[in-house]
């Protein structure tokens, strides 16, 4: 970044000082950018330069937890990092907000001058005011209408006042009264309009009954043992955020189907056997990933995805994985899976499993994707749905494997099956049931015969 003002010819030495100083170039913002395409805040990790540190183009600055991963902030300017604004823990920062200040090389780093929050100040100023042409005008009466009002219980703001300032007399009382004759003759319990606040304590509330809970519980105290009714704020990270917002917008928006099919998991086993023995480990979460991927390769009119013109035909097939990581679930993609071996997705599949617990994911790691796999085998799930995960057109719901008894058909003899249950849901307006039962009969016969699919 070079200097943007300089000074004009004939000007004297002693003068310069003066004129560099009121030629000082601006300070370069560093706003909170929008670092995922849902991203809507974020929080301050931690900072990678401090404040005075010589700052290059594409350094990094500071990590940022988005509502995907912790993503490191790359400047775009040369110069200093003259103020952070937003200190490591910051959260919940909106985006455009400003959280650092640069300055060019050789300027006084030390005196930035932060712009004002000019926009800020502006809205609380006209909330402010609003608020206060907006509240009702305080009403006033007399000691002898205020008795008579509260006797009948009688609202004060059906008065009309004819007092000098506005003041509800006793005849404007006694007017309201002949309008409502048949008013209560007790008086109200609630606290006048007007009156003026007692200086004696409020008598505490009588105690609820056991087993009662108050209706709005209050929040308990940290150290100390919470009480019947009580709750502690568990603060969300933007990722769970993120997460609530996209499955209730799948759920609302989206018409899911869903379908059912049982698979025989013995050749994938023996498979498996097979290739240990030549010291090639991979799962059967991998040949189910690569069974998905050759299934939709065969049925391009499952690997669709919906915008608001309708559908979009992909023209690559990545498969979305759901990882569990303490923040909370996140789908990494193993981009052009049809074309992979199992040896290469259960590669792929491990490493991006570790970046995404370790939260060190890339935007274009987690972004896109065609299909989705969510496998709670491994937890003794037997069967379950899944949330579409938008714009995607179906998800494949994994359960756990088991020992079925059979019967063959040529000896009639029983044998041992290993059965896994999956559940395919889909979008209504792209897939329908019929689509959606051919993708899962071709799933299952790839699945059981993986001689079919290409393991290199």
């Amino acid at each position: 970044m070079g200097l943007r003002s300089g000074l004009h010819a004939g000007q004297s030495s002693s003068s310069t000082p003066i004129l560099t100083n009121h030629l000082r170039a601006a300070p370069v913002k560093v706003e909170m950018p929008a670092l995922s395409p849902t991203m809507e805040e974020g929080n301050i990790v931690k900072w990678l330069k401090k404040e005075g540190d010589a700052v290059a183009a594409g350094d990094a600055l500071c990590e940022i937890e988005t509502d995907k991963a912790v993503v490191t902030l790359e400047s775009s300017d040369d110069g200093v990092l003259a103020k952070i604004l937003m200190e490591e823990g910051s959260r919940a920062v909106r985006l455009g907000t400003l959280i650092a200040l640069m300055v060019e090389e050789g300027e006084d780093w030390k005196t930035v001058e932060i712009p004002p929050p000019v926009a800020a100040t502006q809205i609380n100023f006209v909330s402010v005011c609003l608020s206060v042409l907006s509240s009702p005008p305080r009403l006033r009466l007399s000691p002898a209408a205020r008795h008579i009002l509260d006797t009948h219980g009688l609202d004060p703001q059906l008065a009309t006042p004819t007092g000098h300032r506005g003041i509800i007399t006793k005849e404007d009382a006694l007017n309201l009264l002949k309008k409502f004759p048949d008013s209560k003759t007790t008086p109200v319990t609630a606290a006048p309009v007007a009156a003026a606040p007692s200086p004696v304590a409020t008598p505490a509330a009588a105690p609820l009954p056991p087993g009662s809970r108050p209706m709005y519980p209050p929040q308990s105290i940290p150290g100390k043992p919470g009480a019947p009714g009580t709750f502690t704020e568990v603060p969300a990270s933007n990722v769970r955020r993120v997460i609530a917002q996209r499955l209730t917008q799948s759920k609302t928006t989206i018409p899911h189907a869903y379908a059912t099919i049982d698979c025989d998991l013995g050749a994938v086993m023996q498979l498996r056997k097979e290739m240990a023995k030549a010291e090639i480990k991979v799962s059967v979460n991998d040949f189910i990933i690569k069974a998905a991927a050759a299934t939709l390769r065969e049925l391009p009119e499952v690997n669709v995805t919906w915008s608001g013109e309708g559908p979009q035909a992909l023209n690559s097939i990545s498969i979305s994985i759901a990882v569990a990581t303490p923040k909370g679930l996140i789908t990494p993609i193993i981009t052009n899976a049809a074309d992979k071996g199992v040896q290469e997705i259960s590669a792929n599949a491990k490493a991006l499993a570790q970046k995404a617990r370790n939260g060190k994911l890339l935007p274009h790691e987690y972004q896109g994707g065609s299909f989705s796999i969510s496998n709670l085998g491994m937890f003794g799930i037997s069967e379950f749905s899944a949330v579409i995960n938008p714009p995607q057109a179906c998800i494949l719901a994994v359960g756990t494997s088991r020992a079925v008894l059979h019967l063959t058909e040529e000896t009639g003899a029983l044998s041992t099956q290993q059965l896994m249950t999956v559940t395919l849901s889909s979008d209504g307006r792209l897939v329908d049931d019929e689509l959606a039962s051919r993708f899962l009969d071709k799933f299952r016969a790839n699945l059981e015969r993986p001689q079919r699919m290409t393991l290199n």
